[in-house]
């Protein structure tokens, strides 16, 4: 996302430009090595680079430069993962930070497995079930209620103890740095703080934070974060622990049930309900990802509380049992999934989500089923994945209606979706070695609950808000005790033949789960390159009576849409009219390896490659 005056190379060569390596890392047999050289900087901002020995892409330079910086001292993709998230929570505070939570997909090519870790903050064990009720979601967000337990640093802490080569003080180095020398403010950046400036303004620490003098920051002035370089290098030294029930700890806690409200402010500030002991039960949890076939090729995601995997890969069944697979099937097999998604997914601690019958093949035909050739009627209702499925009923009148109107009439409707925040981040990165990793991290709303913890430099997370506010009987998604917020996080995975393929994954709430769908069926089925089914205009359609859509989609395949009985209306945002903000990888063959960033959303992201030739890397 950052502003960077430089002319495009197409590709970063770091060899050749090198200087003593910073620190030595283990190499893959648990020794050390110093690695490959740092290297000099500053790197392109561009959209596309291709090359090989490792690459990544973010949303943000400094970001994508943090974790390439770990590739080429010799740390492996989940080191690099977390270096880079940890940049993104400096360069992009208003979507990530140590105080939200995410999730992780990975592969493990010394394995050949894939696995996941979830990082989802929980709800504090004060939390019932119909804690929002009454409150309008604004309300909600802004306030020390919504702040759930975060997750981010225990997620970081196991994914580096597990599968990562450097400790987390190591780790944390990149964004230490960045936040302490600062970074140029773009207009992204600006325009985030101007959206929230009157709730920051409500707050005496975020005011001091990102207003000073009462403006947002200028566009290219230069931010600097001294609070959260100490934070940083304080948690480097302290360890996970020092938040996991320790003084960070008690001083989250101490502004979630005392928020640091302005004098004189008008604005109702509820107080939250964490604790230091739901700090101090707080777990990272590594779990099995989900897996559909789809084309030949595996497909992983992220199981629940994530409806991610589940509803992306829900969608890639219905439409694999098509006939055919056009943007009006792409639309009906989201609006499906989506119906079935708020039905049975939720935290699997708390609900019995059939998630093998949401993915089976069966499952799948039947809801394929009601797929005709206009838009079916609004709500579609949920299915019944039990196991017992049949053929498609005969044809009478119009194939959807029919179908449509048979399931309504059986399974009752769920719940509307509630709103989930247009923000979040993304990245991914792969190492020499082949390990790849797909990575959403959030904060949830745009700014968080807009509440910076005083002294700390570090928004908190108003991500209770992901759970249903009821009253809502039967809801799988209905606050608890302990509970996580069902998500809409998809960081994806393909294998072709066993080896890593593709890597997607995108922030935009619950726009995230349509804008991967949508990347995967533009690459797969429609025949696009990864760089064109990421700049691809975009529609979302999530069981909702209108379908948002960018401009750009609205005026190529508006009018043959509404004609099938689609009806579009444009994406609300912010910004209005934009959809996602994805990143990705593809293998090429023979050790080539393509990554890709948004060339215009958000600001466009930055994709950095390790060297442009074979055996340069390292």
């Amino acid at each position: 996302m950052r502003s960077v005056v430089v002319a495009s190379l197409g590709v970063v060569t770091l060899a050749g430009l090198v200087a003593p390596p910073a620190y030595a890392v283990p190499d893959r047999a648990g020794g050390t090595s110093a690695g490959p050289a740092a290297v000099r900087e500053p790197y392109p901002k561009q959209p596309v680079a291709e090359g090989y020995g490792g690459a990544v892409a973010t949303v943000d330079l400094d970001a994508s430069t943090a974790a390439l910086k770990v590739l080429a001292r010799g740390g492996n993709a989940m080191d690099a993962a977390v270096a880079g998230a940890a940049t993104l929570g400096v360069t992009e505070p208003f979507s990530a930070g140590l105080t939200g939570g995410g999730f992780i997909v990975y592969y493990d090519a010394r394995h050949r497995k894939v696995t996941t870790i979830d990082g989802r903050e929980t709800a504090p064990r004060a939390m019932t079930s119909g804690v929002f009720e009454g409150l309008s979601f604004d309300e909600a967000v802004t306030s020390g209620l919504s702040a759930g337990v975060p997750g981010s640093v225990a997620q970081w802490d196991l994914a580096l103890r597990r599968y990562g080569t450097i400790p987390l003080k190591q780790a944390l180095r990149p964004a230490i740095e960045t936040a302490e020398k600062g970074f140029t403010v773009d207009q992204t950046f600006h325009d985030q703080v101007q959206q929230n400036a009157a709730r920051f303004a409500d707050f005496t620490s975020t005011a001091a934070l990102y207003l000073p003098g009462g403006q947002p920051p200028a566009v290219g002035s230069v931010f600097r974060n001294p609070d959260l370089a100490r934070t940083y290098r304080e948690l480097g030294s302290r360890g996970p622990e020092w938040l996991y029930g320790g003084g960070l700890g008690r001083e989250i806690v101490a502004t979630v049930k005392r928020p640091p409200v302005r004098p004189g402010a008008t604005r109702v500030v509820r107080p939250g309900l964490m604790e230091l002991t739901d700090l101090r039960a707080y777990r990272a949890l590594e779990r099995p990802p989900t897996k559909i076939a789809y084309k030949g090729l595996d497909v992983y995601g992220m199981a629940p509380p994530s409806s991610g995997g589940s509803t992306v890969g829900e969608a890639l069944k219905i439409l694999e049992a098509l006939p055919h697979v056009g943007l009006h099937e792409y639309l009906e097999a989201s609006r499906l999934a989506f119906a079935d998604r708020n039905a049975y997914v939720g935290d699997p601690a708390y609900v019995d989500v059939p998630l093998g019958q949401l993915l089976s093949d069966g499952f799948a035909k039947e809801r394929a089923c009601l797929i005709g050739p206009r838009a079916m009627p609004h709500p579609a209702a949920p299915g019944t994945p039990d196991g017992s499925y049949g053929p498609c009923p005969s044809p009478s009148g119009s194939p959807s209606a029919s179908a449509a109107d048979a399931s309504a009439a059986a399974v009752p409707a769920a719940p509307g979706e509630k709103p989930e925040g247009p923000e979040t981040t993304h990245l991914v990165v792969t190492d020499r070695w082949g390990d790849v990793a797909a990575y959403n991290i959030t904060i949830e709303q745009t700014g968080g609950n807009g509440i910076v913890v005083p002294g700390r430099g570090v928004l908190l997370n108003n991500e209770l808000t992901d759970f249903t506010f009821g009253p809502a009987p039967g809801d799988p998604n209905l606050p608890a005790p302990g509970k996580r917020p069902r998500s809409s996080m998809a960081p994806t995975i393909v294998l072709k033949g066993g080896k890593p393929f593709l890597a997607v994954g995108s922030p935009g709430g619950a726009t995230i789960i349509t804008t991967v769908l949508q990347i995967l069926v533009n690459r797969l089925d429609f025949g696009m390159s990864l760089p064109d089914a990421i700049a691809a205009p975009r529609a979302s359609q999530r069981n909702t009576a209108t379908t948002q859509a960018e401009q750009a989609f609205i005026g190529r395949y508006g009018e043959q849409l509404t004609a099938l009985g689609h009806t579009l209306s444009l994406a609300p945002g912010p910004p209005v009219g934009e959809i996602g903000a994805a990143t990705g990888l593809e293998f090429l063959g023979g050790g080539r390896i393509q990554a890709v960033a948004e060339p215009a959303r958000r600001g466009g992201g930055s994709a950095l490659v390790l060297s442009p030739a074979p055996g340069k890397a390292g």
